[in-house]
Formats: structure tokens, C-alpha cells, sequence
């Protein structure tokens, strides 16, 4: 067993493990994403693929990260390229390369994702103030937030600098907890994030559901996300959409679940641990997520308004249509404040998960202090991020979470359970998620791990791929409105070949790092 920077540092509690692991999956994606996309696909539509998605799909990776994290951190390590290297028992030299995957990509991810958590926190006070405060219907006040938004997001000739300063404080305060450590930081912040937020959100949901009846009532919204259209499930976007939401709603794919599962112990239960948390998520997802935007929006705008508002992408609802909501209730500045501060707590929990991958690595392979990978990391999102916030209009940010946070993690996921169900072995991975396990996996899914998730996956994948990557790939108009104009072009490739160097550097490491564990052997 390797001898790593980092091998005393474990999770304090199990509550503190479940509640920093559902901080992982509950963010944005369950109070912004997941509206918008139940609303652009038919709303009760979509929830049944969503639930067989979560079925086939979110519960099996789930176990199966849990189990690859776990067992990879009793050989100390910590982030996927070893891990997938003890898997195939060192005898698959490409493994590891497959891993810098899941190095990369969250950290990809939390870059441009901690910009998006800066607006939370700048629109919880803009909220207070009432900042975007406008007069007239609801309709005109939806514009004036969304005119605002804009105005706030953009820098250039000196304007909009605030959502420089709102960025720099959000990255400070995660450098500041990632410095702290998994459990005096991380565990912490989830021990009292996550029930706030919680708290937050079922307080939000009474309310919503206690609005007078304007151009709908909140029962109609709901009656939108629970009453399918049968005939509409034909659709295969609605199927696409529906995966899609469930990746990165449990953040399967990622490579964080497996980096915050290396630090259990050998006999530290996985399977009614990884259960718990998919269950908090869910619930935070269907019941209270699906239970505030759309029916807040229904209510002012009617299904027809709020589903035409969803089309306009994924802050339409959330930002400019619940901004407009809000506006319209007694006590404006305090409700719209809980709905954005809510929102600030879940990407912040969600930041600090995407960004342990990273750290990890640099302990694991460049013997950096926790503090100094820390700041490191932090250091590299704000100096990239400045990309992002400088040329937010031209499109890098959806560039990158469309390869990164979206089809990427498909990608992966894709090779990592046929590495754990075939090359690691189904019988050996079954095997292992049982190991001190106070929870029996029923034995139908072990059929499920084997052949139905790959085969879903790379279904999926070939459908998806077809259809949408390749012309996104070569940035044909159709497919975006940031291609629609040719001079986003070539910040998109810039976009693109950032991902590729950091892809490149990562992969470098790891083949350094390889090289020098060889070279002690031998010596």
C-alpha cells in the first residue's frame, strides 16, 4: 500500500459523510436545472424517464462510485487515476489515463460552476435592496430582472465589475473551507448547509403553495410536472434529457463521489450510505425542486408563459422568472433573499466537492499540503474563470458545460462500469460494495450492473452522439444559439483547447508520477 500526504484524514460522523455527499448532489442543478428541463420536455413527460433513468442508471453508479472510491483509497489513493489502476490490477496500463477524467472534468466544472454560485450570492443582496425591483406586469418586471441580469454580467468597458468582486469572494470563501480539510471544512460546512438549505427550501415550497391564484393557481403546476403525456414519450430527447438531468443531478460521472468515498475506512458501509444520499438528493429534486420553480412561475405566468420563459435556457426560470415571482408577493425583499441565499448554499456545497478531485490529486502525486492544494486550485479558477466572466456573451461557459458537465460525464461514466463490472469483475465488485455493508443490494441488480447500465449508457451515448455532439462538435448554427454567430468562434476554441491542455497536463502528471513509482521500486 502507497504511503500518501493525506492518509489521517477521514470523515468525522456518518451523518457529517451522507450530509457532505448529498451537499455534492444537491445544488443548482435541483432548484434551476431540473425545472427548466421538466418544463422544455413536457413536464409529467419527463418524470417518467427520469425515475427509470434513476432506476437503471443514478442508483447502480451511485453504489458502484461509492464501492471504486472506497476501495481505491485503502491503496491511498485518492482521485480516479489510481484508482482505476488498482482496479484492473495494474495490468491495464491505459486505466489510469481513463481516470484523468475524473480529475479534470469536475474541476472544469467547478471552475465555471463557482462563477454561476457568485450570482446567487450577489442576487441574495441585490435582493435585500431591491436592485432588480421593477414596476408594471409580471411580464415586465420578468424583463427588467433579465435586463439586469445581462447588465450584471457584463465587463467590458468597466461596467459590471461588481460580478468580478461577488466571484472574487466566492472563490475566497471555498479556498478558505477546501483549506480546512475534509472533516474541519468540507464536513462542516455540510453539517450546517445542507439542513439550512433544506429548511430554506420547505419554507419556500409553503409559500408557493399558499399564493392566491393569478394566472394559474400553484395547483396547476403541479398538475404540469405530475400529469404525463403518454404519447409524448416516444420522443427520444425527452429519454436524452431525462439521463442527462440524472447525471448531474447525483453528480455520477464526476469523479467526486469516488474522491470523498477514499477517505472511509476498509469495512465503512457504501451501500445504504450511497442509498441515503441519493434519497436526500431526490427528495430535494422532485419534492421541494419541482415544487417551487415551476409552480411560482405557473402562478404568474400561466404554463403556457412559464414554459416559453423555460425555452430561454436555465436561468430563465430560476433567476428571471422566480426574480419577477417574488416581486409580486408581500415582503418581497426577504422572500426573493431566502430563494437566492438557498441557491448560493447549494452551489457552494456542490464547489467544494468538485474541487477535492484536484486537491487530492496534487497531494496524492505532487506531495502538496492541504492548504497549498487548496489555494492552488483556487488560485487557477479565479485565473481562469476571468475567461468566463470576461467572455460569459460569447458563449464559453455553456461550451464548457456542455463537454464537461454534461456529455463528459456520460462519457466517463460509461468506461467506468464496464472497468468495475468487467474488468474488475461483477462478482469481485459485488463482493466488495458488500463489504461491511448494513444494507443488502437486491440481487436483480447485480444482472442490472452487468448489462443493463452499459448498455443503457452506451445507447445513450451512440443516440446522443449522433444526433447532437457531432453537430455541437462542429459547431453547426442549429444546434446553438452561440454558434449562430461567427465571431463566438474562436473563444469556443479557446474554450475547447483549454479543456484539452488541462486534459494533456493532468495526464502528463500522471505519467510522471508513475514513472518515479517505478523507478523507487527498482531501486
Amino acid at each position: 500500500m502507497s504511503i500518501d500526504t493525506h492518509t489521517q484524514e477521514r470523515w468525522g460522523t456518518r451523518i457529517g459523510l451522507v450530509l457532505a455527499m448529498a451537499g455534492n448532489a444537491v445544488g443548482l442543478g435541483n432548484f434551476l436545472r431540473f425545472p427548466v428541463q421538466a418544463a422544455q420536455n413536457g413536464g409529467g413527460t419527463f418524470m417518467i424517464p427520469y425515475f427509470i433513468s434513476f432506476i437503471l442508471l443514478g442508483i447502480p453508479l451511485m453504489w458502484v462510485e461509492w464501492g471504486v472510491g472506497r476501495f481505491g483509497g485503502q491503496y491511498g489513493h485518492h482521485t480516479l487515476p489510481g484508482t482505476l489502476d488498482e482496479l484492473t490490477d495494474r495490468k491495464k496500463a491505459w486505466a489510469k489515463y481513463i481516470g484523468v477524467m475524473g480529475v479534470v472534468m469536475p474541476l472544469v466544472v467547478f471552475i465555471y460552476y463557482t462563477y454561476i454560485v457568485s450570482w446567487m450570492l450577489g442576487f441574495s443582496l441585490f435582493s435585500l435592496t431591491g436592485g432588480y425591483f421593477g414596476q408594471g406586469t409580471p411580464e415586465e418586471k420578468a424583463e427588467g430582472v433579465r435586463k439586469f441580469l445581462v447588465e450584471y454580467q457584463t465587463v467590458q468597458d468597466g461596467s459590471g465589475l461588481i460580478t468580478v468582486l461577488f466571484f472574487a469572494i466566492t472563490i475566497v470563501f471555498l479556498g478558505w473551507i477546501l483549506a480546512r480539510g475534509i472533516s474541519g471544512g468540507i464536513e462542516k460546512l455540510a453539517l450546517y448547509g445542507v439542513p439550512l438549505l433544506l429548511v430554506l427550501a420547505a419554507v419556500l415550497v409553503f409559500r408557493i403553495l399558499t399564493m392566491a391564484p393569478q394566472a394559474a393557481s400553484p395547483s396547476d403546476g403541479l398538475n404540469f410536472i405530475w400529469n404525463p403525456d403518454w404519447a409524448s414519450l416516444g420522443n427520444a430527447r425527452v429519454w436524452v434529457a431525462a439521463a442527462g438531468q440524472m447525471f448531474f443531478t447525483l453528480s455520477v460521472g464526476m469523479g467526486s463521489i469516488q474522491t470523498y468515498s477514499s477517505y472511509l475506512r476498509r469495512k465503512d458501509d457504501v451501500t445504504l450510505t450511497g442509498l441515503s444520499t441519493a434519497a436526500t438528493n431526490e427528495f430535494a429534486e422532485v419534492v421541494l425542486g419541482g415544487t417551487l420553480a415551476i409552480p411560482a412561475a405557473v402562478v404568474f405566468f400561466g404554463v403556457a408563459g412559464a414554459t416559453a420563459i423555460a425555452q430561454g435556457g436555465s436561468f430563465d426560470l430560476g433567476i428571471v422568472a422566480m426574480g419577477a415571482v417574488f416581486q409580486g408577493l408581500p415582503g418581497a425583499e426577504i422572500w426573493a433573499f431566502l430563494w437566492f441565499f438557498l441557491l448560493f448554499i447549494a452551489g457552494a456545497t456542490s464547489c467544494v466537492a468538485l474541487a477535492s478531485p484536484a486537491i487530492s490529486f496534487l497531494q496524492d502525486e505532487l506531495k502538496l499540503s492541504r492548504k497549498k492544494a487548496s489555494w492552488s486550485i483556487a488560485g487557477l479558477a479565479a485565473l481562469i474563470g476571468l475567461f468566463h466572466v470576461v467572455y460569459l456573451q460569447r458563449g464559453v461557459l455553456d461550451e464548457w458545460d456542455y463537454w464537461a458537465g454534461t456529455f463528459g460525464l456520460v462519457v466517463f461514466a460509461a468506461f467506468e462500469i464496464v472497468l468495475f463490472s468487467w474488468v474488475f469483475g461483477i462478482d469481485r465488485g459485488w463482493e466488495e460494495l458488500h463489504r461491511g455493508a448494513d444494507l443488502r443490494i437486491p440481487g436483480f441488480y447485480k444482472p442490472i450492473m452487468k448489462w443493463v447500465t452499459p448498455i443503457f449508457l452506451f445507447v445513450l451515448l451512440g443516440w446522443w452522439g449522433f444526433t447532437e455532439a457531432l453537430p455541437t462538435l462542429l459547431m453547426e448554427p442549429g444546434v446553438g444559439d452561440r454558434y449562430a454567430d461567427p465571431a463566438n468562434r474562436p473563444y469556443l476554441w479557446i474554450a475547447r483547447g483549454t479543456i484539452v491542455l488541462m486534459l494533456a497536463a493532468v495526464a502528463l502528471m500522471v505519467r510522471r508520477a508513475w514513472k518515479r513509482r517505478a523507478d523507487a521500486t527498482v531501486e
